[in-house]
Order: C-alpha cells, then sequence, then structure tokens
C-alpha cells in the first residue's frame, strides 16, 4: 500500500501467526529508513528468512525496500520473493478469517495469507472462492455447485496423491482428509499452536476427540516431513510400519537408506513378504512408495526476475525483452504479470513459433516465461506481448497512447460482450478482435 502503508505478518514454520505492523516507507510519509529499522528488528526477533510481497500495490516499491533491508542485515540470510495476492482481499473479509483472527484488521490478515500461499498454495487456496482467485475463462458463467464440487474433486485428488503436511496444514485443508471434520481439524491446529510441531504420527493422539478409529482412517494422508522416524514423511500407514521393518530386517538396512534408493527397491520381491494380513497389491504400493517417499509433484520453485526500473505502465517501451509469470490462460491467450500492476496479453497466435491450437499445451498459470514487449497502450492501460522473439513491433507508427482506432472494450473480453467488431489495427486490437469473434 502507499497512503495506507505497507501490511506486513510474521508467521512462523508452521504458518502461525508470531507478530503484525504497518510501516509507511512509500507517499506520501516516505519513511524509509524508520521502515528499515521497524523491519530489521522484525527479522532479527523472528528469525525470518524469506520474505513474501504481495504484487499488488506498491509491490515493486516494497520490493526494493526488501532489498535494502537485505543489504543491511545479510547475517540475518534472508531471500525476498514477488508472490500472486489474488483472492487476499476476499479471504480478509471472509467468515473463516474472521473465525481465524477474529482480533487482527482485515488488512493485515490479507498479509497473513500472502505469507502462508508461498510457504504451502494448496493449504491457503482452498479458503477462497475459485471464482476470486481469477484462474480460469468464465468462470463466472458456469455453474457455481458444480465449480465448488469440481474444485472439491482436485484437492481431493491432490490429498489422496500427496498427502498433507500436518505441521503447515490450515483448519480448512485437514477438513479434507478422510475420517476429520471441521471440528477435528480446528483442534488439530489448537493443539500445534499450543504444543508445537508434531513430531511422529502418533502424537495426534493426544488430540482432543481424535481417538483410534479416526486415527486409522487419516493416518495415511498426513505427513510430518523431519520426524524421529523418516516413514512418517510418506504414505506408508503405521500400521504397515511392522511390514517394513520386516523387510528392512530381511535386507539388513537402514529406513533412512532405503528410502529413495531405486536400485535396491528394485530387487526385492513382493511376493516374499505377503502374508494373511499383507496381500501383494498393499506390499507393492509400500515398496512404491520406499521408492518415491513423500513424491511432490510440484517442480522446483522458480520465480521471475522484474527488470529494474520498469515499475509501470509508462515505463514500458516497445521491444522491450522481459521476464514474467503467467497470471491466468485462456482460449485467445495467456496474460503475463511483467510487474508493472497490469498483465500484458501474449495472443494464442504469439506464443510459439507453430501453429497453437490450445494455449494449454504451451502455457500454465505460474510458469515463468520470456516475452517481448510489442505494443503499448497507455490510455486504456493494455499491453500487447510476444513469446517469439522475432516478432516486430505493429500498428503503424503511431506513438503508443494514440490508439483512437482501438477496440472500446475491456482489457478482458467476456462472452457477454457485444458482437459488433470496430475498426482496429495493431496486434493487440487484433487479438481482442479475434476473441469477440469467438
Amino acid at each position: 500500500g502507499l497512503r495506507t502503508g505497507v501490511k506486513v505478518a510474521v508467521v512462523d514454520q508452521t504458518g502461525k501467526l508470531l507478530d503484525t505492523g504497518v510501516i509507511y516507507p512509500h507517499e506520501p510519509r516516505r519513511d524509509w529508513d524508520g521502515s528499515l529499522h521497524a523491519l530489521a528488528k522484525m527479522c532479527e526477533k523472528h528469525k525470518v528468512s524469506l520474505i513474501a510481497i504481495g504484487n499488488g500495490t506498491a509491490s515493486r516499491e516494497t520490493d526494493k525496500l526488501a532489498a535494502d533491508l537485505i543489504k543491511l542485515r545479510p547475517e540475518l540470510h534472508m531471500t525476498k520473493i514477488v508472490v500472486s495476492e489474488a483472492g487476499a482481499s476476499v479471504y480478509s473479509a471472509s467468515e473463516l478469517a474472521a473465525k481465524e483472527f477474529p482480533d487482527l484488521d482485515v488488512s493485515l490478515r490479507g498479509a497473513v495469507s500472502i505469507a502462508r500461499r508461498l510457504q504451502d498454495p494448496l493449504a491457503e487456496l482452498v479458503k477462497i472462492d475459485p471464482k476470486s482467485i481469477g484462474v480460469g475463462q468464465y468462470q463466472h458463467d458456469v455453474n457455481q455447485t458444480r465449480l465448488a464440487r469440481a474444485l472439491d474433486s482436485v484437492v481431493e485428488d491432490c490429498v489422496n496423491a500427496v498427502g498433507v503436511d500436518v505441521n503447515m496444514a490450515s483448519a480448512a485443508l485437514l477438513t479434507r482428509i478422510s475420517g476429520l471434520n471441521p471440528t477435528l481439524a480446528a483442534n488439530i491446529v489448537a493443539h500445534r499452536d499450543a504444543n508445537g510441531p508434531f513430531p511422529s504420527r502418533n502424537a495426534l493422539l493426544d488430540v482432543p476427540r481424535l481417538g483410534p478409529k479416526t486415527f486409522e482412517q487419516a493416518a495415511g494422508f498426513l505427513r510430518i516431513t523431519n520426524g524421529r522416524n523418516p516413514l512418517v514423511a510418506s504414505a506408508v500407514h503405521p500400521e504397515a510400519y511392522p511390514l517394513v521393518e520386516r523387510i528392512l530386517a530381511d535386507i539388513r538396512k537402514d529406513a533412512r537408506e532405503v528410502m529413495g534408493d531405486s536400485r535396491t527397491i528394485s530387487q526385492l520381491k513382493p511376493e516374499r513378504y505377503t502374508d494373511e494380513r499383507f496381500g501383494l497389491p498393499t506390499v507393492q504400493d509400500i515398496l512404491k512408495e520406499l521408492d518415491k517417499p513423500g513424491r511432490d509433484p510440484r517442480p522446483e520453485f522458480k520465480t521471475a526476475s522484474f527488470k529494474d526500473g520498469v515499475e509501470e505502465l509508462k515505463d514500458l517501451e516497445v521491444g522491450m525483452i522481459l521476464e514474467g509469470v503467467v497470471t491466468n490462460v485462456t482460449n485467445f491467450g495467456a496474460f503475463v504479470d511483467i510487474g508493472v500492476h497490469q498483465d500484458g496479453l501474449v495472443h494464442v497466435s504469439a506464443l510459439a513459433d507453430r501453429f497453437v491450437k490450445d494455449p494449454h499445451s504451451v502455457v500454465k498459470a505460474g510458469q515463468v516465461v520470456k516475452v517481448k514487449v510489442i505494443e503499448v497502450d497507455l490510455p486504456r492501460k493494455r499491453i500487447a506481448l510476444t513469446m517469439r522473439m522475432g516478432d516486430q513491433p505493429q500498428g503503424g507508427s503511431k506513438p503508443a497512447g494514440d490508439r483512437r482506432d482501438a477496440p472500446r472494450s475491456n482489457a478482458r473480453p467476456t462472452a457477454s460482450k457485444p458482437s459488433r467488431e470496430p475498426a482496429m489495427a495493431g496486434s493487440l486490437a487484433s487479438a481482442f478482435a479475434k476473441a469477440l469473434k469467438k
């Protein structure tokens, strides 16, 4: 924020809120040194190692502040990353946020959301109505009940395939796990906040109202990283620990040695370890999990490096090559955040040097891409980009901002726009003309 200040929230490794504050480094107060001092004090007190900056108002200016903070206190070894704050304001004013932080100011709740979504995106984004995140074309026009059901299905698939870190998961995410309801999920989070991270899965039995039957249903989906037993970070259910111990005793190796050792596991014969309790499919599944324990389908985390000096629309120049993050993929192209508070459009015809039928086959939300600026319309706040570095600027010799023949529609066309086709020129105008025809 500018006039209202930059909202600051500090969370620990489990997502628990530790501290909050508001600083005023920008206009009109310009208390840069005071803000640096306040941040340095908070970072030192709570041993902060990572700074998440929302990509909204004053994000680039705050990014500079964070850079100065890192230079000021190099001994803290801090890293800064700009993250999407889509839906953060919706969450901060929601009933769920009010229950989580009843005594916290609405704007500070948004800062907590930005911090947590960098730690564990799934755990935080499930709290937000899908249409408020802004990913997907025409999400407002589809049946909202079916949309919610589809989201539930996706989350369930993620939970089953990857599991949930019980020491970081929110109550909203824990509720999705087999055997857990909202009350039990809230009890787990309350117990974690009061007693610290769970050291083992068995420690979950100390949570109020979580009995043996519920534990049996939920334990296989809950993960604990860096636990006493390495198996707690895998999908191996506690009931199967005796089987794993029998396998380890047979090959005379420790669990930490075997987990991830594909060569050793490939030489084991599953039939040798079956009995009345564990059938062949169960043994095969356990060996697969030991081969790739706690697998995470997400690739290595990457973030775009926005160009210094390019902070607003007026800083853009035709021909610039920039790095950006894909924020949305539609049928007619992709929107890319290049750090100027306004996403640019890469039309489907400019996504690759070949014919692209479906933009989703080339790019996806969150992907870091390199783009070239081919047109800037300042009055209408529109940016035309291309991912084909050989493309030349279009639209004749008209300077940016003098597009009298540009379309009068908003930057993001929707299905409800009128079908009239005004006279248009330039690549950006052509993109919107094609979108309107659909």
